[in-house]
């Protein structure tokens, strides 16, 4: 894994994410790789925001992981900043190579820089591979999460 870059996500970047984060059974209802305007937008709004870090793993000038990094800072547990790990995806022929173990070791690492005491993730209820890929990790499934779609 020498070779890997892990790097702030770049606008020449975005295709190569967008076409990860499409590029399963969830993603390809959610997503429009063929309309990039809402994803300049959003990574403008991110890349201005200190407390985002929309990171890519490059190997050899390629694109083949992303995750987005969130810091929060909160009054529960005695005023304990946090990280939410977002976004977790490997390009297809990077799957099982140790990649996604490396970008959360990165993630959590930065996590342990921004002084957090929490790192936190959700990964929806039929992603029963990456559940066990998490909990390898040491990560514990000791919440339920809910969402409201606006």
């Amino acid at each position: 894994m020498g070779d890997l870059e892990i790097r702030p996500a770049a606008l020449d970047d975005l295709s190569a994410i967008v076409g990860m984060l499409a590029d399963d059974p969830l993603g390809a209802q959610r997503e429009s790789p063929d309309d990039l305007a809402p994803y300049v937008s959003a990574l403008e709004r991110l890349s201005s925001d200190p407390n985002q870090h929309l990171v890519v793993a490059e190997r050899k000038g390629r694109v083949v992981g992303t995750l987005q990094l969130t810091v929060v800072p909160g009054l529960s547990r005695r005023g304990a900043t946090r990280s939410i790990i977002e976004g977790v995806r490997i390009h297809a022929d990077e799957r099982g190579s140790g990649l996604g173990t490396r970008l959360i070791e990165w993630a959590v690492e930065e996590s342990r820089r921004q002084n957090c005491q929490l790192v936190q993730l959700t990964s929806d209820s039929t992603r029963t591979d990456a559940h066990r890929f998490y909990e390898r990790l040491g990560f514990t499934a000791s919440h339920v999460g809910f969402k409201l779609a606006l």
